[in-house]
Formats: C-alpha cells, structure tokens, sequence
C-alpha cells in the first residue's frame, strides 16, 4: 500500500492532470462548464504547479512544461486589471517555490523585463484589511523581501498587526473575518485558513530566523483551532460543517492545519495518535466525498450539490493539488504510521467553544456529540458576514440529518419572525450563554437576546427579547424559544422551516450517518404563534436546493401568515422536538 506522502503526490499529479490544459496561452484559466472564473485563479494556478515543483522536483508533466505554464499565469495575474491582492499573493508564492534567488529561479528567467518590475510594483502596493486578506499582505511581504526586491522585511509587523486585531475583535483568540457591521463576530473556517496561509508563507521566507522568530505568534493563535478538532472532526471524518466556506475547503484547511501542527511540534507526544486517527479520517472523508476516483480530478458541483458560490471548480481543483503537494512533504518529516485510521468509539459530550464573550455581544460554537447514535452536531453562534444565508444561522448543523442549502437563506429549525419590514430570526449574537448538563446525562445549550436581531443583524430596540434553549439526550434534540415584548406589536408572519435532503447518489462514505426511513420524527410540542403545517414542498428538481454533500428534495414550513398582536407581559413559545432516525450510508 502507499504511504499516505505518496498516495498524497499520486492525487496531485492526477488532479493538475486533467486541469493543466485549462491554462491558456495568456495566462488566464478557462472556466469549467456552466461556471465563471475568478480574477485570482492564474495565481491560484501558480502557486499549485510551484508546490508541486518544490515537492517532486519534476518541471514537466504529462508533456507539459511548468516552468513556462507558471511564468504564463504569474504574467496573467500580475496585470489583472484591478489587482485581485489574493491572486498577486498566491502568484508571488508560487515564483518563490521555484526558489528564492532571481538569479536561479527557472520562473523569473523566463519573465519578461516588464513582468518582473510588474511584479515589484505589484506586491509593493498594498492595503490594509482587518480580515483575512491581511494573510495575503503577509504573503506578499515574504515574497518581496525574500526576492531582494526590499531590503526592508515587512513580514513580523504584518504578522503582529493581523494578531492584534484578533485581540481586539476575539477575547477568546479566534480570528473574526467580518469587515465592518454593526455586530461582527464572522468566526468562521476563513480563521482556520488564514493561519494556514500565513504558515505556508512564512515557510519560504527566506531569511530562516523570521520563521523562528514569528511561529510562537503564530502557535498562540493557531492551536486554539487545533484544539477543537477532537471535539469536532465526526467519527466518519466531517470536519468543519457550518459556514460559507465548507464542503471540500472543510476538510482541506483542517488537514492542513493539524499536519502543520505536528510539523512544528504545537500538539503534544502523547496527543499525536489522537490527532493521527483525525488526520485519517478528514482525509478518508475528504477521498471519498469529494474526488471522482474514475478520472481522478476534485468534483465539487454537480446536478446533487453545490458549493459556495465563489468557489469555482477550476479553483478548487487547483487548491486540492496544492495542498496535497503540500501535505505529501509534511507527511515525510513527521513520520505518519502507516495504517487505516482506527475509528474509535466516541464518548457523548457537548462543549461550547466560545469565540467572544463582551458587554456587546457572547459569541461561539456548540458542539455535541452522541456517541451511541453517532449524531453529531455544530450550533455557531456567529455573524454571517456580508450576506445571510442557513450557513451560518445558529441551528445544528449536521450534514446527513439536519441538512440546510448553501448559499440561499431559509429560517431552518428556527422562527422567522416579521414584524412590518423587520424580519428576525435567533442567531448571530448572545447573552448569557450557558452550557452544562441536565437530567439524565442531557446536555443543554442557553443564551438570551435581550433585543431581537434582523437578518440583516441590525439589533431591533425597544421591540423584543427571545430566550433560546437546546437540549440533547442521546440522539433525541429539543427546542424551545420563548418570546416576550415590551410593548404592544403586531406580528406580520411567522416561519419556521425543516428541510429533508439525501446524501449524493455518488460520492458518499461508507459509514456516514443519514436519516433513516422514519425522517426526523419532528413534534410540535407548544406553539403559541398558532402555526399552520402547509403542504410539503417537493424541490428535487431545483437546484437552488442543494448543499455541500447532497440533494434536500422537501421542505416543510410551519406559518402563521395573518397577524398576531403581541401584547407584553406574555410569554410566546414554539417548542419543538426531534429523535431523528439515525442511520448509516452502505459501502
């Protein structure tokens, strides 16, 4: 059998090989079918055939020559009109790999002179971002210092400039991606993805001492995120589930990080089987899910599922052969054991990691598992971000039972209240947030919103509160949110929303849970908006409806959609109960 390093290459080599012809003679990336393509993938594309050099030291594949197909895409990205700073940054990598002197760096000899001062301008110019594209910076200042483009090293102020902000927005540490807002509070898998970023770079600084110097910064950072992977990665392998960015990225920023991690020596002797067996399972996940194992290439999108919109295929593809480049060098210096990944049995618990707890705002990430069931669940309590879709909104995201679309908001699991313009619903922010245990072995999750919060997470004065509490008892999950105002209100429509979706026809792991053939045994248990059940809307052949592993072919909605007046003093509650039929995918 392979080593996990070779196995690792074998990918890689098969993904650029069904991708390289994508580069075109000037540069730019022809899209897959039905997509568009993004102003940054020439760089994306540069730095994966750069990692692929510096891992096997070949220059060609498959009749290609990479030295010239970088030089074409560094070239393409350099005079995109306007600078896409990703692309610049991931192109200026991709030069370094080829190695960090001009004067014997195959690349740089075949630029052209107008390329080469594009490029010193280029990664000159920068902005200043509080989110994270000031991995990018980072990123860019490695490469011009190491190419002697300036003798001034920017790399160490940037780096404490990025952790200084996740001081400021995080009194936990986690790294809030959100640009501005009323609330922010974007603690999302973007955290997980700049540490990673920002190691990889400063791995080709050429100066060896300003990687010693600035990996302590970036430990203290980056194992907090280590840390929660025993408590989040599923027993199949599922990594990170919620948010804009999961799906393939899920599991690929996750196996980079915790293989960094072993690299640098932040995860204990004692601890590395654990991380070991989770390292597999992503990976096993990740293979399974995600790769057409026919042809050998990434397939995030098709007729059964999508992924977040700006993740276009080419791109993602690319990324995959980047970091399984990556991956597979990493993999030789820490000596992986050869071996399956030996699924042990996993102990109930629930954990609520908490991201930011101030005045203002409680804001984290609920994570329960029930080790009988294998039902395991992720509850963010987090901003969405620019644009609010069920991603991000604060109910249990677990892919097989509670599945939710991507990219398109519905109010899953969760009331939807409309009062005139305004509608709100119970996620983004917290107080009060409580955890612990109950009766019999149950686990709870708490917080209050003492104002109600809109979709578009502007905070409603002077209208409402709402008291959240989720409650879990081996694979049985209750609800109840409790609503008081302050004054007199009319409510327009109430919403609530349960999607039922199955797992791809395809690409599927053996052993993954998914609902069985008794559903999710949903009970109303209280409802005093007085909801009506509408008949059961069948979406199999929109394909609005679609998430990161699978097709949701119904959705069922609870409305009241005549007025209620809500009058204060008086407790409103919906209360609702699930035991999911929890069962398992067949090999």
């Amino acid at each position: 059998m392979h080593s996990f390093s070779e196995q690792c290459l074998d990918m890689a080599r098969s993904m650029l090989g069904h991708n390289l012809d994508s580069i075109q003679p000037d540069g730019t990336i022809t899209p897959a079918n039905g997509e568009l393509s993004r102003p940054d993938e020439p760089g994306h594309a540069a730095y994966t055939l750069g990692e692929y050099y510096r891992a096997t030291g070949e220059a060609t594949l498959k009749g290609y020559d990479l030295v010239d197909l970088a030089a074409r895409c560094i070239t393409a990205q350099m005079f995109t009109e306007p600078p896409a700073e990703n692309g610049l940054a991931y192109a200026a990598l991709g030069l370094l790999c080829f190695g960090p002197s001009k004067d014997r760096n195959p690349v740089w000899e075949r630029l052209v002179e107008e390329t080469q001062t594009r490029i010193d301008k280029q990664l000159l110019q920068r902005s200043d971002y509080d989110n994270h594209w000031q991995a990018f910076n980072i990123a860019k200042a490695v490469a011009r210092f190491s190419f002697g483009l300036s003798k001034k090293d920017e790399t160490s102020r940037l780096i404490e400039r990025m952790v200084e902000r996740i001081d400021q927005t995080s009194s936990a540490g986690f790294f809030d991606d959100s640009t501005g807002g009323p609330l922010g509070g974007d603690y999302g898998l973007y955290g997980v993805m700049a540490f990673v970023f920002s190691r990889s770079a400063l791995q080709l600084h050429a100066n060896s001492g300003v990687r010693d110097r600035k990996l302590p910064t970036l430990r203290t950072y980056a194992e907090k995120y280590i840390k929660m992977m025993p408590d989040l990665v599923r027993a199949d392998g599922l990594g990170w589930a919620y948010g804009k960015s999961a799906g393939a990225y899920g599991q690929m920023h996750c196996i980079s990080l915790i293989l960094q991690g072993l690299r640098d020596g932040w995860i204990a002797e004692e601890q590395k089987p654990k991380y070991f067996d989770i390292l597999r399972r992503l990976f096993l996940f990740f293979y399974q899910t995600y790769l057409d194992q026919e042809h050998g290439f990434l397939d995030i999108r098709d007729s059964e599922r999508t992924a977040y919109d700006q993740h276009t295929t080419r791109m993602s593809n690319f990324d995959a052969a980047r970091y399984l480049c990556q991956w597979s060098r990493i993999a030789k210096t820490i000596h992986m054991p050869p071996g399956l990944a030996q699924i042990e049995m996993q102990k109930t618990s629930g954990r609520f990691v908490i991201f930011d707890k101030s005045n203002k705002k409680e804001q984290g990430l609920f994570l329960y598992r029930d080790g009988e069931s294998g039902l395991h669940l992720q509850i963010p309590l987090v901003s969405s971000g620019t644009k609010c879709t069920s991603d991000n909104l604060s109910f249990p995201h677990a892919p097989g039972i509670f599945d939710w679309p991507n990219n398109v908001y519905l109010p899953l699991m969760l009331p939807e209240l409309t009062f005139g313009d305004q509608v709100t619903i119970p996620s983004f922010y917290g107080k009060n947030c409580v955890t612990g245990l109950g009766l019999r072995n149950s686990f709870y999750f708490r917080y209050d919103q003492p104002e109600l919060i809109t979709t578009q997470e502007e905070i409603l004065k002077n209208v409402g509160s709402v008291k959240v509490q989720w409650s879990f008892s081996g694979s049985k999950v209750s609800c109840e949110f409790a609503y008081t105002v302050k004054q007199q209100v009319n409510l327009d429509k109430f919403r609530y929303v349960l999607a039922v979706a199955a797992p791809h026809s395809h690409y599927r792991s053996p052993g993954s849970i998914t609902l069985g053939p008794l559903g999710h045994r949903c009970t109303v248990v209280k409802d005093d908006f007085q909801g009506v059940w509408q008949d059961t809307e069948v979406v199999s052949a929109d394909e609005k409806y679609r998430t990161n592993f699978g097709k949701i072919h119904y959705l069922q909605y609870l409305v009241r959609d005549h007025p209620l007046v809500m009058r204060p003093g008086q407790v409103y509650r919906l209360a609702v109960n699930f035991e999911p039929d929890v069962a398992r995918i067949e090999g």
